[in-house]
């Protein structure tokens, strides 16, 4: 089930917040959001919630043992059980075909490992869990001592299946304590219905066009302005379709209680990678930072180790994105961005303009997407042959063109959607008097009323396509 859905939207959501509202107890309401998130990861998967379940209680008798164990090595034998119980199951099903598949190809053997089903979410419900155990290895947090809020906390529906990644920490108070004001379930539905205005209307026709491109398939050849198009297409494509993620997630979670942080901020304004990277998808490069970067000495141990370290970290950034070289190149390929602009051009580059440094970050990053895009390297070859004019389809094809006939200035309107247009609007009708406020909020209102009917009229004749980050 996904949050852009008439099923979702009609059945399972007024479902729950009729059963959830209708009492104030939180054992009440722990329940019933217990109960409707195993539902909701078990709609197309039933046999993958036995595993989530699984991890989490291993977790859960795991961290009350460390709590419980004074000694410095037995804590340590126990963090570890629990973290190799938490990513064997991660990479039985995201990596070992990948692994046997790259021995077969080095020892020269003739042998095909077979796919396994990857069951969705589980690489954002593996870093959850791994959260609670470390956090309670570190004494920052203290265990769980009921089991079905540890499981409420891995399973709990808005950010499940694809993030944002939620450290135990930012909501250990809330699982026993919470409260839903009026303003949170208004402001949080606001939230909700500008995400899923943001996929249906912004990411699936993004997708759309993508497909009506020369990259949608047809075999044929990538012009320059043909392949610098399906390029910024697909970069817009991936923001909307995670952000809106990310927006539905955070604005459920504050219905329901919950205070998640924030995901995106504007990603594609930074003026450089390192910017990039505090905008971009901020859960996971925060666990990253907390629970590998900083454990392995971050840069403290001098310029040698450092890069070691962010070797490392962008290493496994790669592959959690997806088991393909693909997605180990493109870890490998910020690494190697990162490491010029913080130890070979720093100086340099701040004598560069703003503007120029916001262009080129905006460039590299979207070369970026094109290597996370393909899974087949001749074919992101061509692909990157064909930004520097070097493929097949000269300056223009004529998928180009037809692209542009159809859809006219739509790409330039979802670049400008792109920018913090939400953030200026409201900033314009704060000012002054009272009453432009409260007309701010009509507005407001009068927009996002138009969203959500204009997005179930799309609803209805899209041929749905799901997040593309369920995949990951």
């Amino acid at each position: 089930m996904v949050f852009s859905s008439t099923t979702f939207l009609f059945l399972f959501l007024p479902a729950l917040l009729l059963l959830y509202f209708c009492r104030r107890d939180i054992r009440w309401r722990n329940g019933v959001l217990l109960l409707f998130s195993l539902i909701f990861y078990s709609f197309g998967e039933p046999v993958w919630v036995l595993g989530m379940i699984g991890v989490t209680l291993i977790n859960y008798f795991v961290a009350l043992r460390i709590h419980r164990t004074k000694k410095k090595r037995p804590r340590k034998l126990l963090l570890a059980a629990g973290v190799i119980c938490s990513l064997a199951l991660l990479v039985y099903f995201k990596y070992s075909s990948f692994f046997l598949n790259t021995v077969y190809a080095l020892l020269g053997l003739d042998r095909v490992a077979p796919e396994r089903h990857l069951p969705i979410g589980i690489s954002f419900y593996t870093f959850q869990v791994l959260t609670y155990t470390v956090d309670v290895y570190r004494k920052k947090a203290k265990p769980q001592t009921n089991p079905l809020r540890t499981l409420l906390y891995i399973s709990c529906f808005p950010q499940l299946i694809a993030g944002p990644i939620v450290q135990y920490t930012d909501v250990a108070e809330a699982l026993s304590q919470r409260k839903t004001t009026p303003t949170d379930f208004f402001r949080g539905m606001q939230r909700f219905v500008l995400g899923l205005g943001k996929k249906v209307l912004l990411a699936n026709l993004c997708g759309e066009m993508l497909e009506a491109t020369a990259l949608g398939g047809t075999g044929a050849p990538l012009s320059l302005l043909g392949s610098w198009l399906s390029a910024a297409l697909y970069t817009m494509q991936l923001y909307f379709d995670f952000s809106a993620y990310s927006d539905m997630a955070i604005g459920l979670g504050r219905v329901f209680g919950f205070a998640y942080k924030e995901n995106f901020d504007h990603p594609y304004l930074s003026a450089s990678i390192t910017e990039f990277w505090r905008r971009w998808h901020i859960s996971l490069s925060s666990f990253f930072r907390d629970y590998v970067y900083i454990p392995l000495g971050g840069n403290r141990r001098g310029t040698g180790r450092t890069i070691l370290n962010l070797a490392i970290v962008w290493s496994l950034t790669g592959l959690w994105h997806g088991a393909s070289w693909n997605f180990v190149l493109w870890g490998v390929y910020y690494f190697a961005l990162l490491v010029l602009e913080r130890f070979v051009l720093e100086g340099a580059l701040n004598r560069v303009p703003v503007a120029l440094r916001h262009i080129l970050t905006l460039l590299l990053v979207t070369v970026g997407w094109v290597i996370f895009y393909y899974t087949d390297f001749a074919a992101m070859t061509e692909h990157l042959k064909a930004l520097i004019g070097l493929g097949g389809g000269g300056l223009v094809d004529e998928k180009l063109l037809a692209v542009l006939k159809q859809y006219t200035a739509l790409p330039l309107i979802m670049a400008l959607c792109c920018l913090p247009l939400q953030r200026w609007l409201k900033g314009l009708f704060s000012r002054g008097q009272k009453g432009l406020s409260l007309w701010g909020e009509v507005l407001g209102a009068a927009a996002l009323t138009g969203i959500f009917l204009l997005s179930l009229l799309f609803l209805m004749g899209q041929t749905y396509n799901p997040f593309i980050y369920f995949r990951f």
